[in-house]
């Protein structure tokens, strides 16, 4: 019988969301193709240094040792010569990562479907849009000055509205201002939003939380207050969700929270909200990023 991805947490990730792929960068845009197949060819015996989603990986991945529970794919713009350097930094690092699709400068998102994936991660701010205006889950990593540690537990964060919910509250605050959107938010309080891009990542992160118990801890940092704070727990609810923490933070900054929290990787719709202190991915879905 076929291998099946049907029960796992699936994540496609680029090699630029993965590794620090700054000297390569440069070498392409300053030199051209030929040249940075002649860079890549010279350091394939050189492991690629950690990237910003390195930290969020290494800990999703070693999840399996509890169960098979995760698969990561590399989702790559190089050529299938060139990416070479990118599975051998993997397995330099101890990553898991044995399945790969390398698209030679062709967008690669189209194939998260035929791969079950939930989520796409990339430094590539042109293919996480269009990833994302096709319907599909993604974001782009945006650089940190985050320092790993040995903590083995995995520390995930998201906003609320435009991530795990869609715009559609959200399109209401920005339209009629915060008192219409606390009005709209109470009466509708019982009704549950439809879920935004990253609902069902959750719902999969829900499903090791199963078995891996306290590894895996989950927040939500908004910028929503008492009374629109119970339209959102009732929607986690209805969708059969759960997290750990919520901050409703009526509009202060998420800065020190997320200083605190530390997490391993945090999702937003507005990038005013995303510091460089933490893993930070900004999720273009919705009315702020129109």
């Amino acid at each position: 019988m076929a291998p099946s991805l049907e029960n796992l947490l699936v994540v496609g990730v680029a090699s630029s969301a993965l590794f620090d792929l700054s000297a390569s960068d440069a070498v392409f845009s300053t030199e051209g193709e030929a040249a940075y197949r002649a860079y890549q060819e010279a350091h394939l015996a050189e492991p690629f240094a950690p990237g910003v989603a390195f930290p969020f990986l290494r800990r999703l991945l070693r999840l399996n040792a509890l169960d098979p529970l995760v698969e990561v794919i590399v989702l790559s713009r190089n050529s299938p010569d060139t990416g070479l350097r990118i599975l051998r930094s993997a397995a330099h690092h101890g990553l898991t990562i044995t399945r790969a699709i390398f698209t030679e400068g062709r967008a690669p998102h189209e194939f998260m479907p035929a791969l079950n994936m939930s989520l796409f991660l990339s430094a590539n701010e042109e293919d996480v849009r269009k990833a994302t205006l096709a319907g599909m889950p993604a974001g782009q990593v945006l650089q940190s000055s985050f320092q790993d540690d040995d903590d083995p537990a995995l520390r995930i964060a998201f906003d609320f509205d435009g991530v795990l919910a869609d715009d559609a509250s959200e399109r209401i605050y920005q339209t009629g201002g915060l008192d219409r959107f606390q009005q709209h938010e109470a009466t509708n309080v019982v009704t549950p939003l439809d879920p935004g891009p990253l609902r069902n990542f959750l719902a999969g992160v829900n499903r090791i939380q199963r078995v891996a118990e306290d590894r895996v801890r989950v927040s939500v940092v908004t910028a929503r207050s008492a009374p629109a704070h119970e339209r959102a727990i009732n929607s986690l609810k209805a969708w059969g969700l759960t997290v750990n923490d919520a901050f409703f933070l009526g509009g202060l900054r998420k800065a020190p929270i997320l200083d605190v929290l530390r997490p391993h990787i945090f999702f937003d719709d507005q990038r005013g909200h995303l510091v460089p202190t933490v893993p930070c991915v900004h999720v273009p879905f919705g009315v702020s990023n129109e």
